[in-house]
């Protein structure tokens, strides 16, 4: 059998959307008999702190789940600030070839995602280095999105990115467009319909699956009020200040709470708004393990999928609505575009709100308090909807016929960078990063 390398600074323990989608992938290979092997840096995101049994050390080997993981050494930081972020990001994509190509061995084929863009730097240097194919996985168009929603600015920078962009996308054996929208742009764009396969996000649908709420609310300790749910990274993508002001609107029902669980870059932000707004009706949890991820979704009456009003995010299909949809709980979908046509319309599972509408987001919370049975028909049906559609092992069966397409063509490997992609300026002002969640 092949073996496929994956390329991501993103890995377990890590809890973030990019490390569980990647690594299922990589284990469900790996028990169909691919040699698969993980480069990979040491576990920060998104503290930028390094647990102490990761520290001091250049390279470390382990095995996970039958998975060869090699973690090389790279810049950490928390995941704010767009200068420290970038840096972070650049140090990887240079440093993981150069650090890790003696230790992944010889792949026959490289599966890199973006973002972060730069990895595709590591992917076409070790793709080159050893005459091999790679995937280039898109699962967010960088740096537009990053430009549409002002964290970058800098002309410079962004003419560099999109160079980057551009030429990997041509050089790349594959593209694997994550959802309809960015396959759509990148054929708009100039890239030809076979050089493009469409291959969604999907979910694990023997871990998620439907649980009794009132088992769940025992385990995790909680009371029979009325639980709106968000689960995932706070981050500035999210938009998760129109669910404070939702709260505002909802304080004078005491019966419903809204739980939001998880970290970013903005979550700090967010619970000084919730203070100074006296919001005793919201609760912040930390991250969870993502084997508790069921048993979060199974105690929730709702769960809230949202985003920002941003044209780019039409095109997103967030990785928590089809862990929602797979534990039978009804969701209000706060995404215009793909999502809403996939979710509302072909699955029934979701009442769509607009984007960044608090008023619109308390209307579709109360109504599905007021009709407990229409929330259970969407539950129902979004269970259906993505075993079906959205099972990870049939996913992975499309993704063997891709890797087999492509080394039945391997054809020379080009040289690995345009000597004007590897620079990149820095933007001297800081903002934040966009947030991993907006993928897949």
């Amino acid at each position: 059998m092949a073996h496929v390398l994956f390329i991501t600074p993103y890995f377990p323990p890590e809890k973030a959307a990019p490390a569980v989608r990647l690594s299922e992938t990589a284990q469900l290979l790996a028990r169909r008999g691919y040699q698969v092997t993980v480069l990979t840096t040491v576990p920060n995101y998104p503290t930028g702190v390094v647990p102490p049994e990761y520290r001091g050390h250049l390279i470390q080997r382990e095995v996970l789940e039958g998975v060869r993981v090699i973690r090389v050494w790279s810049y950490t930081t928390p995941n704010r600030g767009f200068l420290r972020r970038i840096v972070a990001q650049l140090s990887f994509g240079c440093l993981a070839p150069l650090l890790g190509s003696k230790a992944v061995g010889h792949p026959d084929v490289i599966i890199v995602e973006s973002p972060p863009l730069f990895d595709a730097i590591a992917a076409r240097l070790l793709a080159w280095y050893r005459r091999c194919p790679f995937i280039f996985l898109v699962s967010d168009l960088w740096p537009a999105s990053a430009v549409q929603l002002g964290m970058l600015r800098n002309r410079l920078l962004i003419g560099l990115a999109e160079r980057l962009e551009w030429s990997t996308y041509q050089r790349a054996g594959s593209v694997w467009a994550v959802t309809e929208g960015i396959r759509r742009s990148l054929l708009q764009r100039g890239l030809s319909p076979e050089h493009v396969f469409l291959l969604t996000n999907g979910v694990d649908t023997m871990k998620f699956r439907p649980t009794p709420r009132a088992q769940a609310r025992a385990e995790l300790g909680w009371d029979n009020r009325f639980t709106v749910l968000y689960a995932g990274t706070h981050g500035l993508a999210q938009g998760l200040e129109t669910v404070l002001t939702a709260a505002e609107y909802l304080k004078d029902h005491t019966d419903i709470r809204i739980v939001l669980v998880g970290d970013g870059a903005v979550k700090a932000d967010l619970v000084i708004q919730a203070q100074e707004r006296d919001l005793k009706n919201v609760t912040f949890l930390d991250p969870h393990p993502h084997k508790r991820m069921p048993l979060l979704l199974a105690g929730a009456d709702i769960c809230l999928v949202p985003l920002k009003r941003v044209p780019l995010f039409e095109g997103a299909l967030p990785s928590k609505m089809y862990e929602a949809m797979a534990c039978a709980r009804p969701i209000v979908l706060g995404v215009a575009g793909e999502a809403r046509r996939m979710v509302e319309q072909e699955a029934g599972a979701a009442l769509a709100v607009e984007p960044e509408n608090a008023e619109a987001l308390v209307s579709a919370i109360l109504s599905l308090r007021e009709y407990p049975q229409e929330a259970e028909a969407l539950g129902r049906r979004g269970r259906t909807f993505v075993e079906k559609h959205f099972d990870r092992e049939q996913l992975t069966t499309e993704l063997e016929k891709r890797i087999a397409e492509l080394l039945e063509k391997k054809g020379p490997v080009s040289l690995p960078l345009a000597p004007t992609a590897v620079g990149v300026a820095a933007e001297k002002s800081e903002s934040y990063s966009l947030e991993q969640d907006v993928r897949l």
